[in-house]
C-alpha cells in the first residue's frame, strides 16, 4: 500500500485519528480485564454464580437498551451533521448524553444496594472485576456524556462524528460487560 493509498485511509476514518487510537486502546483495556473475569470465573464458578445473584439484572438489561438508543441517538446527529440540521443534532446529542445520565442513575442503584449488603470489592474475585469494570465504564459513560455536549457546540461533521465514535465505543463495550458480567 502506497503512501498515499494510506494517507486516503486515515483520511477516510470518521472523526479523528488521535479518537480512533484512544477507541482502539480503550477497547484492548476493557477486552483484557473481560478475559481475566472469565479466567478467575472458571476458578469458583459457584462462587462467581452466587455473587452474581446479588446483581440487577433487570437494571442492567434497560441500560442497555438506554445506552443502545442513545448510540442511535448519536448516529443520527452525525447524520443530521453532514445534512447541516444543528438544532436538530444538538437536541440528539443532549438526548444521548440524557441517556448517559440514565444509565449512571441507574448504576448508581446498584452499587448502593450491593454496599447496603456489605458487598465490595475485597467480599469476593467477582464483585472485585465487576466494580472495576462496570465503575471504569461508568467513568467512561460520564467522560462520553461530557464529550457529546462539548461537540454539539460548534456542531460540525468531524466533531460530531468524533464524539459519536467514543460513545460507539461506550455503548459496545457495555453490549459486551453485560453479558459476561451479568448473564454468564
Amino acid at each position: 500500500m502506497s503512501a498515499a493509498d494510506q494517507r486516503a485511509l486515515i483520511d477516510d476514518l470518521p472523526g479523528d485519528l488521535m479518537m480512533w487510537v484512544l477507541i482502539v486502546s480503550e477497547l484492548l483495556v476493557f477486552g483484557a480485564g473481560m478475559l481475566a473475569f472469565l479466567a478467575v470465573r472458571i476458578t469458583d464458578p459457584a462462587g462467581f454464580a452466587e455473587a452474581q445473584s446479588h446483581l440487577h439484572r433487570t437494571a442492567a438489561g434497560i441500560n442497555t437498551l438506554v445506552l443502545v438508543t442513545s448510540g442511535w441517538l448519536a448516529a443520527l446527529a452525525v447524520r443530521d451533521a453532514e445534512a447541516g440540521a444543528l438544532a436538530r443534532l444538538r437536541w440528539r446529542l443532549v438526548l444521548a448524553a440524557g441517556l448517559g445520565a440514565v444509565f449512571l442513575w441507574l448504576k448508581a442503584g446498584e452499587y448502593a444496594d450491593l454496599a447496603r449488603e456489605g458487598l465490595s470489592f475485597d467480599s469476593h474475585p467477582f464483585f472485585t472485576f465487576h466494580l472495576l469494570l462496570t465503575g471504569f465504564h461508568a467513568a467512561h459513560v460520564a467522560a462520553g456524556m461530557i464529550l457529546l455536549l462539548i461537540v454539539a457546540l460548534p456542531a460540525t461533521p468531524r466533531a460530531t462524528e468524533a464524539g459519536a465514535a467514543f460513545w460507539h465505543m461506550v455503548d459496545l463495550v457495555w453490549v459486551l460487560l453485560f453479558p459476561v458480567v451479568y448473564l454468564i
